[in-house]
């Protein structure tokens, strides 16, 4: 075989459901309004998305757990070397790991702040009830501030990372997580991820679990 399956498809599926919800809350918080009842709606995907990707990240595919793409002092020091061995990038490489994980925790804080956060005018989070009004107050301003600053500071650099890889380094960043393969002439003889039926369905099993948690985090302060 001339390529190798590195993407499975649950983290295919992730990444592309990540991506559009989070440039829906962007949008929605942007827009206000009665915008504001999608935004919390798609504030809960996220909030599933991320619990799915946080147990993905110890059972998914090879590449797609976090052992594989950690950045490691002697992983970062080989890839800033040139020395990179084939599984260093098979997947996210050490750089590539440190926007990765920024990401996932800059978003987790603002699923969390979102959820004790109060507009003070029509909305306020689900949680808000449960504590104290400095703590709402608190949430509120980093969610509104410092969060979405993040947030929308670190989707431009991922996408200027894909631009120049693109451009300077002739290398498509995007394909492999539309089609989940990458070259042998890329990785080398890396073992492939495992992406069958068995894994998929564990998968499903995941999320469902994932949304169940978050309805009844949503419902404690009902």
């Amino acid at each position: 075989m001339n390529t190798v399956r590195i993407w499975d498809l649950p983290t295919r599926l992730f990444h592309w459901l990540l991506a559009v919800s989070v440039i829906g809350l962007i949008v929605t918080a942007k827009v206000g309004g009665d915008a504001m009842n999608w935004h919390f709606r798609l504030g809960y995907v996220v909030f599933a998305l991320l619990l799915f990707r946080l147990v993905w990240g110890f059972v998914g595919g090879r590449w797609s757990r976090f052992a594989s793409f950690f950045p490691t002092p002697a992983r970062l020091g080989r890839y800033l070397r040139g020395q990179a061995r084939p599984e260093d990038h098979a997947g996210h490489n050490p750089l590539g790991a440190f926007s990765v994980l920024a990401m996932l925790l800059v978003l987790a804080a603002q699923v969390g702040t979102g959820l004790f956060s109060d507009d003070d005018i029509a909305f306020a989070g689900p949680l808000t009830g449960l504590v104290a009004g400095s703590t709402v107050r608190a949430a509120s301003s980093y969610h509104k501030d410092v969060g979405q600053l993040l947030v929308i500071g670190l989707v431009v650099l991922h996408l200027l990372a894909i631009a120049f890889y693109f451009f300077a380094k002739r290398k498509n960043l995007v394909r492999p997580m539309v089609t989940g393969d990458k070259t042998r002439a890329e990785v080398g003889g890396v073992t492939a991820a495992t992406d069958g039926f068995r894994r998929r369905a564990l998968a499903l099993v995941l999320i469902a679990l994932a949304a169940g948690v978050v309805t009844w985090v949503v419902k404690l302060g009902g």
